[in-house]
């Protein structure tokens, strides 16, 4: 592990991103912020305890970039579960809150469109691609972002899987 260009997370940027894309989080209980550090060496064998920046499709095709978390490389369902979006525009950041969240109603769907000046229809789905940056479950490292889920899972479910 090479932390020599290690940063604070909410100083990465889109120069960032465009250096390295897949960016791994340093476990330093004592620091006031976490800090990252880039994967060079790619594509990786998973996902785990990292992000992939990249740029995604919204569904009128412009081209946003954005931070992916909790990929799982393997788990296509695991990955539409849990998969967090971090979308950039204008130099702001804008993290998408998931179904079950308890932020939901304040930073869903409804409010991306906000952000980004947009109506849903325009927005969703919004379609990502990682493969090159990761070994696995083509399914897991390529896929949409839904305005809504395929399926919404109950909490004991979702437990279940994020423990597994």
């Amino acid at each position: 592990m090479d932390t020599n260009e290690s940063k604070l997370f909410s100083l990465i940027g889109i120069s960032d991103l465009e250096r390295h894309p897949v960016w791994e989080s340093i476990l330093d209980d004592e620091a006031d912020e976490l800090s990252v550090f880039p994967v060079r060496l790619l594509p990786v064998a998973d996902l785990e305890g990292r992000f992939v920046g990249t740029r995604m499709h919204l569904a009128n095709g412009d081209l946003h970039w954005a931070m992916l978390f909790y990929l799982d490389a393997n788990d296509s369902r695991k990955t539409e579960q849990f998969l967090c979006l971090r979308i950039e525009r204008n130099g702001k950041w804008f993290d998408l809150a998931r179904y079950w969240d308890v932020d939901y109603q304040r930073s869903g769907p409804e409010a991306l469109a906000g952000f980004l000046g947009l109506p849903l229809e325009e927005i969703f789905p919004i379609r990502y691609d990682v493969r090159e940056y990761s070994m696995g479950d083509p399914a897991a490292l390529a896929g949409e972002v839904p305005k809504e889920p395929r399926e919404r899972l109950p909490a004991d479910v979702i437990i279940k899987m994020a423990v597994r």
